[in-house]
């Protein structure tokens, strides 16, 4: 992951990738930087479901930090992790993250009501691609 570049995850009931996207950096090197941004986000799943039980807010902050790449977490009502891999914060700052994945909530609940859409399965589609996109840029991802 360059230092431009996200890593955005939802993370299921049985800790499955649902849906996952990089965001904002280099086409270089995205195999091996997959792997290691997964891992990453597999390895702070602890720390946020310790700390979803100590706040009571869904926006967790700052979780994990493993060498450069910190790891933000937003928990759904329901129970799902949304994780975040930043090297360095965004332009738009700790509310800008905070506002995209509020956004990237509202959109998981918009497919939700979609009949054909099975809850925990992984997302494969390109409206979903398009409007996650859409929000990184608009929060300047």
């Amino acid at each position: 992951m360059s230092s431009s570049g996200y890593y955005f995850v939802i993370v299921g009931h049985a800790d499955q990738v649902v849906y996952e996207i990089e965001l904002g950096g280099s086409n270089g090197q995205t195999t091996d930087n997959r792997h290691l941004n997964q891992f990453i986000a597999h390895a702070a799943l602890d720390l946020v479901d310790e700390a979803m039980w100590r706040n009571t807010t869904t926006y967790l902050k700052q979780v994990d930090k493993f060498n450069e790449w910190n790891v933000s977490a937003y928990v759904t009502a329901g129970g799902l992790r949304f994780l975040f891999l930043y090297e360095h914060l965004p332009r738009s700052g700790e509310d800008g993250l905070k506002n995209f994945l509020t956004e990237v909530y509202e959109t998981y609940v918009k497919l939700l009501l979609n009949p054909f859409y099975v809850p925990d399965k992984p997302i494969r589609s390109a409206a979903f691609d398009k409007k996650i996109q859409t929000i990184a840029r608009k929060w300047n991802l």
